[in-house]
């Protein structure tokens, strides 16, 4: 393993959790930083995430993409990156695979119809909400609520994207619980986590994009970047099958963003003089970024993938009925909380707004197919809108 950056995460320095524990190894000997990667692997929040929308809704075949294996995917490419730059690998990794806990059922969409239910009070985040499912939600410990995540896990949580100067509810709730230093910049395998986001999702939704047969090499085509990897992949490799190609295709892509990130952020570390963590979050800028080529190259390829694949006419058919799935059940639950299971409706709080954001942690902890049961068994089989039938 690389040698730890000075400018690294340190475990024996971390500043700890927000409720003291038992000293010793009880459950093996493991620092902080790892400890917080099991409990999120071990977490049910994680679990649900095997049934949670990444790009396509209830998708059909088996080798599409969810969310846990898009938050897999995440944390390799994560932990690539942390090793090459000396970062601390295990904080790199719970952070990537912590990302999107917060997301609720149906994506984007389901994220969209919870923001419009709970506008008058408050909203509805999916990356604060990630805060408030591991401080507060999930919670399989008789000594304190939450998982008590170390406070580097859960600062970069909060602040992957960068600083938070106009936090919702929830974060600012977070925030009071456990300082985050919501203002500054966060470590630099907060930051890779977040890039390694963007590098995954760049490329695997291309992948299972031309799987479902809304995206097509021609299109793709169009696009300096893969281009300029498709013909020397083919001139590599004459004799190889095209959907072998395909697939090359998207790990040479993987490789030509990874290792642009890499080579800039020792740049810019060299160019910032960046000796220490304290740097890292006074710099008052990015640190983990890609190349400027890079970087107008992959704005163009997500303007692309919005145009032709997550706009495309059938997603915006199935998101438009998951959206509706989400505003009903609300509207459900909220009109009579006898249809709460019993362990939420004993803790439904009697006054708003915690009337209505509790309703809505309910249903942001549903996967897609749970959200569904639910639907059909409070509205009916064939209530179920016809994109989401086949559940």
């Amino acid at each position: 393993m690389t040698d730890r950056a000075n400018f690294a995460c340190n475990p024996e320095t971390s500043r700890g959790r927000l409720y003291g524990e038992p000293a010793g190894n009880l459950r093996g000997p493991r620092n902080i930083f790892q400890r917080d990667r099991d409990r999120i692997i071990h977490s049910i929040s994680f679990r649900r995430l095997r049934h949670k929308t990444q790009v396509f809704i209830l998708p059909d075949g088996d080798h599409y993409r969810v969310r846990l294996t898009h938050s897999l995917e995440v944390a390799q490419i994560g932990r690539t990156i942390a090793r090459a730059l000396g970062l601390d690998e295990d904080l790199t990794e719970a952070l990537c695979l912590a990302h999107d806990i917060g997301h609720p059922p149906f994506g984007h969409a389901g994220e969209d119809a919870l923001k419009q239910v709970l506008q008058p009070y408050g909203g509805f985040d999916h990356n604060a909400h990630t805060l408030r499912a591991l401080m507060m939600l999930d919670s399989p410990y008789p000594l304190w609520p939450g998982l008590n995540l170390s406070w580097d896990l859960l600062e970069g949580l909060a602040k992957h994207n960068g600083p938070v100067l106009h936090p919702g509810w929830a974060l600012v709730q977070a925030n009071a619980a456990f300082d985050l230093n919501l203002p500054k910049w966060p470590s630099l395998e907060a930051q890779v986590a977040a890039i390694a986001d963007d590098i995954a999702y760049d490329n695997h939704d291309i992948d299972d994009g031309m799987r479902a047969g809304l995206l097509t090499l021609d299109q793709l085509l169009e696009l300096d970047f893969v281009q300029l990897r498709w013909r020397d992949i083919c001139a590599r490799y004459p004799g190889a099958r095209r959907e072998t190609l395909l697939r090359e295709l998207i790990r040479e892509q993987i490789g030509v963003m990874v290792n642009d990130v890499i080579a800039q952020v020792r740049q810019n570390i060299a160019d910032l003089g960046i000796e220490t963590v304290d740097d890292i979050r006074g710099a008052g800028q990015i640190i983990a970024n890609f190349s400027p080529l890079l970087s107008r190259q992959e704005r163009q390829l997500k303007k692309f993938m919005y145009a032709n694949l997550y706009h495309h006419p059938a997603q915006l058919t199935a998101a438009e009925q998951a959206a509706e799935v989400v505003t009903k059940l609300y509207g459900a639950y909220a009109a009579d909380a006898r249809l709460l299971p019993p362990q939420w409706r004993e803790r439904l709080p009697s006054e708003m707004p915690e009337y209505a954001r509790h309703i809505g942690d309910y249903i942001a902890g549903m996967s897609d197919r749970f959200a569904i049961n639910q639907f059909a068994q409070i509205f009916g089989r064939s209530a179920v809108p016809g994109a989401l039938q086949h559940v």
